[in-house]
This record gives structure tokens, sequence and C-alpha cells, in this order.
């Protein structure tokens, strides 16, 4: 097998992950905007076989009510980042797959425009999942305190614009002969 078909193989692989982690970031956000409904509905007057809500989530989870719609709205707003991620990745995946090749020009700046939207969206999801959750604190009480570390899909980011030059220098190379 060629170095070229182990590439397409890992290409078919990458387009079926970012797929599948679409669909998860997708069942992310539409699972916490069902939970802050219920949340929001009113968890004492949701009663499942004579216990309310509140009492299943506090005492299941352990945490507030405040901290699981904190928790939730974080989820949308990381969920919806990463879902933005998966969707361009899944392009550039499909684009790669047409050409046969990653060593071009076309798919080398496609590469790097993933490596930039993956560490602007991560930086920014993250600093308004943040923004949120601070806001959000000081409007519920007795809140757990959240960390939120987005970072490892900056460095995926710097990988891809590192990866996209040595791309391009290959269809360069390519060129030459």
């Amino acid at each position: 097998m060629s170095s070229l078909d182990k590439i397409q193989k890992l290409s078919k692989l990458g387009k079926i992950l970012c797929s599948i982690v679409f669909v998860f970031c997708v069942i992310g956000i539409i699972g916490s905007v069902v939970g802050i409904a219920f949340l929001a509905a009113g968890v004492d007057a949701i009663h499942i076989e004579g216990v309310t809500l509140k009492s299943i989530v506090q005492t299941n989870s352990g945490t507030s009510i405040g901290t699981a719609n904190i928790y939730m709205v974080v989820a949308i707003i990381l969920c919806s980042g990463e879902a933005v991620i998966a969707k361009f990745a899944e392009h550039y995946f499909k684009g790669e797959l047409l050409d046969g090749t990653p060593f071009n020009m076309e798919r080398a700046k496609e590469l790097t425009r993933l490596g930039i939207i993956t560490i602007g969206v991560s930086i920014v999801t993250e600093m308004v999942a943040a923004i949120v959750y601070e806001i959000m604190s000081f409007i519920f009480v007795n809140t757990d305190s959240l960390e939120i570390g987005n970072w490892g899909s900056v460095g995926i980011g710097i990988t891809f614009i590192i990866v996209s030059l040595i791309c391009r220098y290959g269809a360069e190379r390519g060129r030459e002969q």
C-alpha cells in the first residue's frame, strides 16, 4: 500500500469522524436546550412518580439547578463551536478525497483556513462561555465553579497550519517535476 493510499484512507476516516462529531455536537445542543426547557418549566412543577425534577437533579448530579442551567448553556456554546469546526474539517476532507491528494495549492490553502478557523472558533467560544458563566453565576445562587479548557483545539489548529505548509511544499515540488 502506497503512502498516498494511506493518506486517502486517513482522509476517509477523518471525513467520517467529522460527521460523527458534528452529529454528537447537534445532539449535545438539542439535549442542552431540552434540559434548559425542562428546568425553566418549573423544577418543582414536574413530578415523576411523586418526586420533583429538582430533587432528581440535585440528588443524582450533586449540583444545584443554577449550576445545571449554567453547564447546559456553556455546553450549547462549546458544542456550537465544535460543530462549526467539524463541518469545515469535513468539507476539507471531502475536497481532498475528490482531488485524490492533499498536495495541491487549493487543499493547502483550505487546510490553512481550517487551522485559522479552528484556533479562532476555539478561542471565541471559550471566551464567550467564560463570560456567560460569570454572568449566570451572579444570577443563580450556589453555583459550582467551572473550568473551561478548550485549548487543545488551538493546538490542533496550529497543527493544521503546519501540515498545510508541508502540503504546500509538496504541491510546489510536484509542479517542478
